[in-house]
């Protein structure tokens, strides 16, 4: 898949997290500028571009601005990663970066990283007891482990501003998804006790994001790939 004008791409997901095992696949996530002209259209560009094999997803600006101002961890993950992890970064990548405390506010933070704690939650407990086949175990003890770094890592973000990607005990996540592939209910103290921790914690987030920030970035990036198409006489 080639898509022009990436701004921004690296490798995400487990590797980021230091969860990674031996197979584990490497999953690349990034941000590309259609041409400006294209957007004024009947029929505007695709907004994402998803491949596997590699696994890699690339979100066009605006989208991701709006995927990262709601608050969703895997898009907000992007400008948050240590410097080796980056494939591709421009100076329209970087200012991204300098202003990613602009996309954040206290409530979509919350309720983004709890909510997809949640869900992964969800999806635990409809497996049973733990009863079905070595692939379906696997997956479980995945879905377990990016529950408690969801949960970790919101808290982390709302409290501070700040999030660690790289998680600090890589054992302790592992031996937790084990856990839980064996028996989905020990999930559920430890998401209780951040939904508390979250109650409990004064964020240091704003009540809404910085969309005028945001906005004049995006305006950026319009006007450098803005290039007039000649008619034809």
């Amino acid at each position: 898949m080639t898509v022009p004008n990436v701004l921004l791409s690296g490798i995400v997901g487990s590797t980021a997290y230091g969860l990674a095992h031996e197979g584990s696949d490497i999953d690349r996530l990034g941000m590309f500028a259609a041409p400006t002209e294209k957007l004024h259209g009947l029929h505007p560009p695709k907004e994402s571009h998803v491949s596997r094999a590699p696994d890699r997803t690339l979100h066009e600006a605006a989208k991701w601005c709006r995927l990262a101002l709601g608050g969703n961890p895997t898009a907000t993950e992007l400008v948050w990663l240590p410097d080796e992890l980056y494939e591709v970064r421009t100076p329209l990548g970087d200012e991204l970066i300098g202003i990613r405390s602009s996309f954040l506010c206290a409530k979509r933070v919350r309720d983004a990283y709890l909510g997809y704690a949640t869900q992964q939650f969800r999806r635990l407990e409809a497996r049973g007891d733990g009863s079905f086949s070595a692939d379906t175990r696997k997956r479980t003890a995945k879905h377990a482990r990016h529950l408690k770094r969801l949960c970790h890592q919101g808290l982390e973000l709302y409290a501070t501003g700040e999030v660690t990607l790289r998680v600090e005990n890589p054992e302790e996540y592992h031996d937790f998804g084990e856990r839980v592939a064996a028996d989905a209910t020990v999930a559920l103290p430890l998401l209780r006790s951040y939904e508390a921790a979250f109650d409990e914690t004064r964020s240091v987030l704003p009540e809404g994001p910085d969309e005028a920030v945001v906005e004049a970035w995006l305006r950026r990036v319009r006007a450098q790939f803005y290039v007039p198409e000649v008619q034809a006489p």
